[in-house]
C-alpha cells in the first residue's frame, strides 16, 4: 500500500469525554482564556513566549498558522474541549516537526487545564490522537516526547501510553529562566505501513 505523505488528519476526533478539534481561528478567545487561567500552572514546563502571546489576536494568528500546517500535513494541533461544551478549551495536543522520508517521525507536545488534572483526560486525548497519527492515512513511524524529570504527571501519562525511555538530554530547552534537563521518550508504530517505493530492488 502506497501512503501519501501529504494526507491530512481528521479535523475532529472524539473520545468518551472530549472533542479534539483541529486548530480553528474561531476558538482564539477560548484558547487565550485557557493560557491566561493556566499561566502560572504551565510556566515551569513551557518555553518563554512573547509578551503579547496571551492575547486573542496573537492566538488567532497562531491558529491560522496551525490551520495552514494542518492542511499541509506538516504539523497537527488539536484543541481539547469537554463533550457538550464547544465554547471552552481545556487543553492542547500538538504533533510538530513532522519529518517524512526514511524518518517518518514527529515531536509531541501537550498541555492540560489545572482543573482537569488527575482525571486521566490527557491520557484519553493522547490515546485517541496517537491512534490517528499511526493510522494508515498519516502513517508516522515514531513519536518523540520530552519532559522535565520532575514533571511526574507527564512521566506517568507517557509511560501509561507505552513510550520508551531514550535517555536524558542536558540543557535541552530554555524554560522558566534557565536551560533545563529533559528526559526523552518515544513510541513506535507497530502497524507502520512500509511504502511500496521502499522495496529493495531485486
Amino acid at each position: 500500500m502506497e501512503v501519501s505523505p501529504t494526507t491530512t488528519a481528521a479535523p475532529l476526533l472524539l473520545t468518551a469525554r472530549l472533542r479534539l478539534v483541529a486548530a480553528d481561528e474561531k476558538l482564539a478567545a477560548a484558547l487565550a482564556d485557557f493560557h491566561l487561567r493556566n499561566q502560572v500552572h504551565l510556566a515551569p514546563w513551557d518555553p518563554p513566549a512573547p509578551a503579547d502571546a496571551l492575547t486573542g489576536a496573537a492566538q488567532a494568528q497562531r491558529l491560522r498558522e496551525n490551520a495552514t500546517a494542518f492542511a499541509a500535513g506538516t504539523a497537527y494541533r488539536y484543541l481539547l474541549q469537554p463533550i457538550g461544551d464547544t465554547t471552552r478549551v481545556i487543553g492542547t495536543v500538538h504533533f510538530s516537526n513532522i519529518a517524512r522520508g526514511p524518518f517518518q517521525s514527529c515531536s509531541l507536545g501537550y498541555a492540560l487545564d489545572q482543573e482537569y488534572e488527575g482525571q486521566a483526560f490527557m491520557t484519553e486525548a493522547l490515546r485517541c490522537a496517537i491512534a490517528e497519527m499511526f493510522a494508515p492515512h498519516i502513517n508516522l513511524h515514531r513519536i518523540q516526547a520530552g519532559f522535565r524529570p520532575e514533571n511526574w504527571r507527564s512521566a506517568e501519562v507517557l509511560k501509561r501510553l507505552g513510550f520508551q525511555d531514550e535517555g536524558v538530554c542536558p540543557d535541552y530547552l530554555f524554560i522558566d529562566g534557565q536551560w533545563r534537563v529533559h528526559r526523552l521518550v518515544a513510541l513506535l508504530n507497530k502497524s507502520f505501513v512500509t511504502p511500496t517505493a521502499w522495496a529493495t530492488p531485486v
